[in-house]
């Protein structure tokens, strides 16, 4: 499968993200919950050895920790992944289901979703076959015999479902707000991020030297040679694409990325580069423009080009093929992937087994055929309700809070209450569903079906190409276990699969629903207000509609922050970037606080009762430690603190209760207690 990249990284999702390069194994059956029972508290999990003055992660989740240990086959535990697991067992009942049915046509979807499953983990197909099954893709890219070819090639890319220099997708127009709009992104390095090849590092400099002998090993596996000069001569090319790549916290950035530019612009920026043939290629036709988001990159990528032979780009094509389809090909390509690319990068113990892997296949290419059937048996319609309820309670809170804020001027008050009133929200899932009739799914094909599937999802994308906005149109399937804020879009949106206890436990106490579910529609709420959803209007588009000192104090707040978390070191040598992570702690920080505020707010005046020794606002508090539960192999850790938006989970309870008032006066912080921060330096924003 390709890997993902996306202007809709935008959307900025409350907990980690899916993990391309990564794959996350579950236990074959989900263990029952620690959460699920009348309190929603896992009092087992709590270290009574730490004080929760001094470390309140480790006080909720420390003993949890110490007696957990990370499933072999997943880079991390916790309630998220423990949710993913029940939700990837719940859709491989569902599949097998499908898979077994005879009753079926061959243009049902069912019967596609239960022929693409036995394709996928069936080895027989593809074992002793080398590379046979992307045989068309190889020949593809054995034809070109230009600079012009070459350029198509990379156009041809998105069809082909592998990587390349250059990336198209679909977006709302972010300074039109009522058309999409194609755009071109940096791409074409198969490690992580571009922090992987330049980093000064111990373990990064010990994955660099390894790469060159993992890209020769395909190669040779496939028939290319396979040399230790074509591995270093690929690798010299990736090195050079994340030389110019954007670092991660500059793509956060919309003003910067929102560059429109005509064809004959592109050729102006770039004129070296064979553009008309790169376009027509990708499908993108004759567009008026197009949005080019790192330009400084796409100026230099004619030149990138010309600095290679041909025949090295052919052999970073063949690879980057070669490494997409590996773990779906014979056993030798698929130990080799996981050897380097899951054990050493991301330092998985055991492959996941095939049908797990299918099942996320089939989950990032046809997810929703699979979510109709989900949401009828998992998600009762008496829990959508409930959501929509706490987030009115939510919305609500908010609205109050901004009415107080004594540093916002009444003229930026009035706007930002124009936009948290048109936020949309959208629970469970979609009111329509994909139609996947044009999807062609072969059981006997499982290379095929990835690459069809593939290209049947761009040109889903690329259809939307002058027509008008759809807006009840879904990022994520039902049975993600996650949470998205869309600034083009200003929705949130909260599938079935997250709305699971501990983050939804329509049975627990109220205080800690509010502490869990509640921070994370706050969090969601969070994201339309922080330092990259606050550039956009309530109509979603790209619009500065704040004053002038209103923007200089929310910048001052917004940098204190940004120094308070480049302050945590989760590995030795290597810090939480605060500048990256910026919008994920704003929104954790206005998630607590309007959530905390909506739960006194339900209380009527009145205090909540004591359970087991633990106030109202105690559980509160211990709700959201709980919800951000997770153990991390230092691999994985080291991966997302140099790529990743979020804080690490200590850090992201940590740096939040810090900083807000309430929790001092719940557990009696004083000066001296690890948790303590001096008044005049806690930030408060929203």
């Amino acid at each position: 499968m390709k890997r993902r990249f996306s202007l809709l990284s935008l959307c900025t999702a409350v907990l980690l993200g899916g993990f391309a390069c990564a794959p996350q194994a579950a236990p074959d059956v989900a263990a029952a919950s620690p959460y699920a029972n009348a309190s929603g508290i896992d009092r087992g999990g709590f270290d009574a050895t730490v004080r929760p003055q001094d470390d309140f992660f480790a006080w909720v989740n420390g003993g949890w920790i110490a007696a957990t240990e990370i499933p072999p086959d997943r880079t991390w535990w916790g309630v998220v992944p423990e949710l993913r697991a029940e939700s990837e067992a719940r859709q491989r009942a569902i599949i097998e289901e499908m898979a077994a049915r005879r009753d079926l046509g061959p243009d049902s979807v069912a019967r596609k979703i239960g022929d693409f499953f036995a394709s996928l983990t069936d080895q027989a197909l593809v074992e002793g076959r080398g590379v046979a099954p992307i045989a068309d893709t190889l020949a593809r890219i054995d034809a070109i015999d230009s600079a012009e070819s070459l350029a198509a090639a990379f156009g041809a890319a998105q069809l082909l479902g592998i990587d390349a220099p250059l990336a198209v997708g679909v977006v709302q127009d972010p300074g039109a707000a009522d058309r999409y709009v194609p755009y071109i992104w940096q791409s074409g390095i198969a490690l992580p991020d571009r922090d992987y090849y330049l980093r000064d590092d111990e373990k990064f400099r010990k994955i660099r030297a390894a790469y060159p002998g993992y890209i020769a090993k395909l190669l040779g596996l496939g028939g290319f040679g396979g040399t230790p000069e074509q591995g270093r001569a690929v690798f010299a090319i990736e090195k050079r694409l994340a030389e110019l790549h954007w670092p991660a916290e500059e793509n956060r950035d919309m003003k910067k990325l929102y560059n429109m530019v005509s064809a004959a612009q592109l050729a102006t920026l770039a004129p070296d580069f064979a553009w008309p043939r790169y376009i027509d290629a990708a499908g993108l036709g004759a567009r008026p423009e197009l949005m080019a988001a790192q330009p400084s990159y796409v100026k230099q990528i004619g030149a990138i080009v010309g600095e290679f032979p041909l025949a090295a780009w052919k052999d970073y094509l063949r690879y980057h093929a070669l490494n997409e389809a590996a773990p779906w090909l014979s056993s030798e390509f698929e130990r080799a992937n996981f050897e380097f690319m899951q054990r050493e990068v991301f330092g998985l113990a055991e492959l996941a087994p095939e049908w797990k892997r299918a099942v996320r296949a089939i989950d990032a290419l046809a997810g929703e055929a699979v979510g109709q059937v989900y949401v009828e048996r998992y998600f009762p319609a008496d829990h959508k309700q409930a959501m929509l309820e706490l987030v009115d309670n939510l919305l609500e809170a908010f609205r109050a809070g901004i009415t107080e804020l004594e540093w916002m001027s009444p003229e930026t008050r009035a706007k930002a209450e124009a936009k948290r009133a048109r936020l949309a929200t959208k629970i469970g899932y979609p009111d329509k569903w994909r139609d996947y009739a044009g999807l062609e799914i072969r059981a006997d094909d499982p290379l095929g079906n990835l690459a069809r599937a593939a290209a049947f999802d761009y040109r889903y994308q690329l259809a939307k190409l002058d027509q008008p906005i759809d807006r009840a149109e879904w990022s994520m399937t039902p049975q993600t276990v996650n949470a998205y804020h869309q600034p083009f879009m200003n929705e949130i949106v909260f599938p079935a699969g997250f709305l699971q206890p501990p983050n939804f436990n329509m049975a627990a106490d109220p205080a800690v629903n509010y502490g869990a579910i509640g921070y994370v529609i706050g969090h969601e709420i969070g994201h339309a207000f922080d330092d990259k959803g606050r550039a956009f209007d309530p109509y979603g588009k790209l619009n500065d509609w704040w004053t002038a000192e209103d923007s200089a104090h929310f910048e001052r707040a917004a940098a204190k922050l940004v120094e308070q978390y480049n302050a945590f070191s989760p590995l030795p040598g290597m810090t939480v970037n605060g500048k990256l992570t910026l919008g994920e702690n704003i929104a954790d920080l206005t998630g607590v606080t309007i959530a905390w505020r909506a739960y006194r707010a339900s209380l009527h005046g009145k205090e909540a009762p004591v359970i087991d020794g633990l106030t109202g606002d105690q559980r509160f508090f211990i709700g959201f430690a709980q919800a951000n539960r997770a153990s991390m192999r230092d691999e994985m850790l080291r991966s997302l603190l140099v790529s990743d938006p979020h804080s690490p989970a200590r850090f992201r309870v940590i740096g939040v209760l810090r900083n807000f008032t309430p929790f001092y006066e719940a557990f009696g912080v004083k000066e001296g207690d690890g948790m303590y921060l001096p008044p005049d330096q806690r930030v408060k924003i929203w």
